[in-house]
């Protein structure tokens, strides 16, 4: 399965007739995306299912149809086990950023991190997800593809947000602050908590 979001709104490719969400369900070869990403962007949908009879062939169809972004970032945690938040367009976010050329996509979500937060002392400690998001460059539709890995810092400085990248504020939070951060955030960072929390129960 795969989550695309459009304005945080979901278009989910899948191969089981399931549907969790009561969004309605089109068949991806009948579809005409175009209309279906005007319709979540206006509200219209709130969601939508993808149906494929082969999911790795559709979803390449449907990547090859755009312009893909890669970019990588980190859910980063303390000694504390408190989760390192940047804040940034009146939402709680996690670090990331575009790929640049010559970089390995783990060296990128490193840098970004850094870069974003004034971190120091960052080690991978493994890969969690990958997200996705369409969003608007030059009047086209472009697929953001976010690799995002969890990692550690023994930092115990302050915390310097990167202004000029519009982030006010850089924390680590608890496990009770992050729920409340969770409450003003997007999705692709709540399926990354998520995917982050499966991992250690």
């Amino acid at each position: 399965m795969y989550k695309v979001f459009v304005n945080d709104k979901p278009i989910i490719f899948t191969t089981s007739i399931k549907n969790e969400e009561n969004y309605p369900a089109f068949i991806y070869k009948n579809t005409t995306l175009d209309e279906v990403i005007y319709k979540l962007k206006l509200g219209k949908l709130q969601g939508v299912y993808l149906f494929s009879t082969n999911l790795p062939k559709d979803w390449e169809d449907f990547r090859m149809k755009f312009k893909v972004m890669i970019a990588a970032g980190g859910l980063v945690l303390n000694d504390n086990e408190e989760v390192l938040f940047i804040y940034r367009g009146n939402k709680w976010d996690l670090p990331k950023g575009r790929i640049e050329k010559g970089e390995g996509i783990e060296e990128t979500a490193i840098r970004e991190v850094e870069e974003e937060c004034g971190v120091s002392n960052l080690e991978i400690i493994r890969k969690l997800t990958n997200t996705y998001h369409l969003f608007l460059q030059k009047g086209e539709h472009r697929l953001k593809e976010t690799h995002w890995y969890l990692m550690h810092s023994t930092h115990q400085g302050a915390l310097t947000p990167q202004i000029e990248e519009g982030i006010t504020k850089v924390v680590f939070k608890n496990t009770e602050e992050t729920i409340l951060a969770l409450q003003n955030t997007y999705c692709n960072i709540k399926l990354v908590y998520s995917h982050y929390k499966e991992m250690i129960n």
